[in-house]
């Protein structure tokens, strides 16, 4: 069954290994060219991600640094890995091919320059969020005990997405950040969150916050991070099932998709360890749901919402 995932951060592994991993096969990457062949996987998001250690000065060029390594390395494939520039692209995709999609967590590498945000959208990022866990000019994350909300320039920011047709991300904001981007944003996604009554990590969303996105018929992509999952220790499959059963009985049963944030996380659900071990996923949803329920989550879901 086909896969979309909305989240990972092959590219941020990539730049920090210095060219010692390669994205065809290097096992020490969760998302390779041979585990997306092996999960069977139609769509990768490719997160454009920075180490808030990283000095401002130098933020836009490592920016630009993942988006090479994008181009020079994971699209070199033979062909078979399709970089998409607008959404609708996805609908005409070749196939055996696989769709791979930049995306944008945190947009520190903009700085104050809305121009720069155009660029990267014209290069083909199709999904921002407007930060990563700490504040920036944008807006607060949820790690930041001021918790405010979106700034003018975030609200900027948003008003550009909704022009260009792409998801304003939800994932890592604040809880006042998260509800002004309910009111502005025209195609909000959570790309990578799951259920805080489940888990009641602060990245996830809470009751709240899911119904407001099932309101709005916005896409909630539950995370393979057991530290979200699960309180106490490992997680198995079993635990992100029963994110996805709440979301469904909160009425999100047509908004579930997946956002593992392979690469971006230290340990793993165990049996879900990297992108070819999705169609193990695939069989264990396939105990608790019907066919059809299962390819809205695995793709159908998300093709059903991409931005017109």
């Amino acid at each position: 069954m086909k896969i979309v995932d909305m989240h990972c951060d092959a590219l941020y592994k990539l730049q920090d290994s210095k060219g010692k991993l390669t994205f065809q096969d290097s096992p020490e990457l969760d998302v390779n060219f041979e585990r997306l062949i092996e999960g069977d996987v139609l769509l990768q998001g490719f997160a454009i991600f920075l180490d808030p250690e990283v000095p401002v000065e130098q933020k836009w060029k490592r920016a630009s640094e993942q988006r090479t390594i994008f181009k020079q390395h994971v699209l070199q494939r033979n062909g078979m890995m399709k970089a998409l520039k607008k959404w609708s692209d996805l609908l005409e995709l070749a196939e055996g091919n696989i769709a791979s999609v930049l995306t944008l967590e945190g947009v520190e590498p903009i700085g104050q320059d809305l121009e720069k945000l155009g660029q990267l959208l014209d290069e083909g990022v199709l999904s921002v969020g407007l930060t990563w866990n700490y504040p920036n000019l944008a807006a607060d994350g949820i790690e930041e005990p001021r918790g405010a909300g979106l700034t003018v320039f975030g609200k900027q920011i948003v008003e550009l997405l909704n022009e260009r047709k792409v998801f304003t991300d939800v994932s890592h904001l604040s809880i006042k950040s998260f509800w002004d981007v309910m009111e502005l944003a025209e195609f909000p996604i959570a790309s990578h969150s799951s259920a805080k009554a489940i888990c009641p990590h602060m990245r996830n969303l809470s009751d709240d916050q899911i119904k407001a996105m099932i309101e709005r018929d916005a896409m909630i992509h539950v995370i393979f991070y057991p530290l979200f999952t699960k309180e106490n220790g490992s997680a198995k499959m079993e635990d992100v099932i029963r994110h996805i059963d709440h979301i469904c009985e909160l009425g999100g049963i047509k908004n579930i998709g997946f956002g593992s944030d392979f690469d971006g996380i230290p340990s793993h659900i165990k049996g879900l360890e990297h992108a070819g071990k999705h169609q193990a996923f695939i069989a264990e949803l396939r105990k608790h749901f019907s066919e059809e329920e299962v390819a809205g989550f695995a793709h159908q879901n998300f093709l059903n919402h991409l931005p017109k």
